[in-house]
């Protein structure tokens, strides 16, 4: 059986630091990713996962939903609308190019997968400049954003609620025992029609943390939380039950 072919957009940053010594100072630039996890987690199974850092994303991500068939799903994650919409040739030089959020929603709706995860850059992220609220990438995803920031900082931890509904959803499938603390999510609105499977709980507002849905013949699905620090701790990651969440949802999203 061939191996699926996913691709992993954004989870990547740059910072730049000053540091101060007396009399002197000296700058410094550093590159992260936040993909490092969940690459080794699919490490030798059946999806092949290719990682599109944000800043490559910015030229690099696909044109036309025949560039995108390539891929048996597309994962979102940490990665503003801006850098799929401001491509150098609009940005820098007046120039008109495809609206790549239009072409991925009409080739999730073709029966393409499309998966949104949380943090900063996502949904309507940080001071609401992931800006994905009323993008034709919303109209595909299972949720509405928010109009503003939609962080929920939660320092204390929470543990997901599983709906006991749906405990034996694909979704859960060989995961067992308690899940790890989580640090955070992004607040979204279920739309009708969505699958709620797991939320915040009550006393955080019940908000969802992962829901699945449908575009035209395409499958969706969210997951509000991080895939890595700093929402997702590293005894998430250390956790068994993460492998098999990230093996559990592409193996929803690919299936037909």
């Amino acid at each position: 059986m061939s191996r699926k072919q996913i691709l992993l957009v954004g989870e990547t940053w740059v910072t730049s630091a000053t540091h101060f010594k007396g009399f002197d100072q000296f700058g410094s630039v550093t590159f992260h990713s936040g993909a490092k996890a969940a690459i080794a987690a699919l490490a030798d199974t059946e999806f092949v996962l290719t990682h599109m850092p944000a800043h490559e994303a910015v030229e690099e991500f696909p044109f036309t939903g025949q560039e995108l068939s390539r891929y048996d799903a597309i994962l979102l994650s940490d990665i503003g609308a801006n850098s799929l919409l401001l491509h150098p040739d609009v940005w820098l030089h007046g120039k008109t190019v495809a609206n790549r959020l239009d072409v991925l929603r009409d080739w999730t709706a073709g029966g393409g997968a499309l998966a949104m995860f949380g943090g900063y850059l996502s949904f309507q992220g940080i001071d609401g400049k992931a800006r994905w609220h009323r993008t034709a990438v919303e109209q595909a995803l299972p949720v509405e954003c928010l109009p503003y920031d939609d962080r929920i900082e939660v320092p204390q931890g929470f543990r997901p609620v599983i709906d006991p509904l749906r405990q034996d959803h694909a979704l859960f499938k060989d995961i067992t025992g308690d899940w790890p603390l989580l640090l955070g999510a992004n607040e979204v609105i279920p739309k009708a029609g969505s699958d709620v499977l797991a939320r915040l709980p009550d006393e955080l507002g019940g908000h969802p943390l992962l829901v699945t849905g449908a575009c035209g013949q395409g499958r969706t699905l969210v997951w509000t939380s991080d895939i890595s620090p700093h929402w997702l701790p590293q005894s998430f990651i250390d956790w068994p039950g993460y492998k098999q969440l990230l093996l559990n949802m592409l193996d929803w999203l690919t299936t037909r």
